[in-house]
């Protein structure tokens, strides 16, 4: 370990990774995933990982991950036998009648919690295999206890329409972030710093917005609605066509629609981004993040097109592009004691975010 700083040093975090080197390990990861019928992301995943971890450096010395691609595939094997079993509980219920078909209920409600679950899981299995001067970040808590609050925040943001939403991503972050932990010192989430960053505004503009094109949507969507019900009696080619026709504009009506949606979403969006960070604290240091609607929209549209015309192939690119995105829009006010700080025996879980896979929730 790099000899000790003084408390209240100032703090640099800075994101140096060449974009361009993305290009190779890009195909590379893509080509690999064809040969091996999508196999081999696992590995290709964590050589990722460790390409953006290493480049990025917290006064001039780089972060590490541990992790390897192993533990992503046993995570995934464990995901791929719950699900089958999930699966087939559902088809056994379906069987037994439309009375035993209600039993189903209970086990789509588990199933929220079970991802609020797999957001814990995957988040302490990434906090495990991060290192800074050779000290391991770690994240305690239960991750079934995350889960049940998961479930309880989200039947809150149903029951409240939606408007408690800035309430629950909060509270949802608040668990992770108070919980982790570097070395044998713990990280603090104050829910009154992250409240001084205003996110009720923005969310307004949001769901108003999302009610109004819903609104249009359903007006103009309803002549289609009547032609759909009648197109089984159709014979006409010309009542035919215009129904085609009719869908064809709905189409594009929905897709412009949800691009304005996307839009007016962006303001809340950076926000939320903004409130999170600032309720962040470790030791003496503060965490901001300087970062407005205009920039996360450009980001967003830039990864968009990368994927889109690269088939995907561009993935590992786009992740790096988000993390050097981000990190280097994050300020850290206030200094750290290093010398106080000591590794802390927790060695974390034997296997990787598997059911965070599974449900789409690995960003990195």
């Amino acid at each position: 370990m790099a000899a000790p700083e003084a408390a209240g040093t100032p703090l640099r975090l800075e994101q140096r990774a060449k974009l361009s080197s993305y290009l190779g390990l890009s195909l590379k990861n893509g080509l690999l995933n064809l040969l091996t019928l999508t196999l081999y992301r696992f590995w290709g995943k964590t050589e990722v990982r460790r390409r953006i971890w290493s480049s990025t450096y917290l006064n001039d010395e780089a972060f590490e991950y541990t992790g390897r691609g192993m533990e992503l595939f046993i995570g995934f094997l464990i995901a791929t036998g719950l699900t089958a079993v999930f699966l087939l509980f559902v088809f056994g219920v379906q069987l037994l009648g439309p009375f035993a078909a209600l039993l189903i209920l209970p086990i789509y409600v588990g199933l929220i919690a079970l991802i609020g679950f797999a957001i814990f899981a995957a988040f302490r299995y990434l906090a495990s295999r991060t290192a800074w001067r050779g000290v391991r970040f770690h994240l305690t808590g239960s991750a079934a206890s995350y889960g049940l609050k998961y479930l309880g925040l989200m039947l809150l943001a149903g029951i409240t329409l939606g408007w408690a939403w800035p309430f629950v991503e909060r509270r949802l972050a608040e668990p992770l972030w108070a919980n982790l932990r570097f070395g044998d010192r713990p990280f603090r989430f104050s829910l009154v710093a992250a409240r001084k960053e205003n996110v009720y505004g923005p969310f307004a503009l949001m769901w108003f917005g999302a009610v109004v094109g819903y609104a249009i949507l359903l007006a103009l969507a309803a002549p289609w609605l009547r032609w759909a019900a009648q197109s089984q009696s159709m014979t006409d080619p010309a009542a035919l066509a215009q129904l085609s026709h009719a869908e064809s504009r709905l189409g594009v009506l929905f897709s412009l629609l949800f691009l304005l949606f996307l839009l007016i979403s962006l303001p809340y969006r950076a926000a939320m981004m903004r409130s999170v960070a600032r309720g962040i604290q470790f030791d003496g240091a503060r965490v901001r993040l300087k970062i407005g609607a205009l920039a996360v929209g450009w980001l967003y549209l830039g990864n968009v097109l990368l994927l889109l015309f690269s088939l995907g192939f561009l993935m590992p690119l786009v992740q790096a592009r988000s993390a050097r995105f981000i990190l280097n829009r994050l300020v850290l006010e206030g200094g750290i004691d290093f010398a106080a700080i000591h590794q802390s025996p927790e060695s974390g879980p034997r296997q990787g975010e598997g059911l965070a896979d599974a449900f789409g929730l690995s960003i990195i």
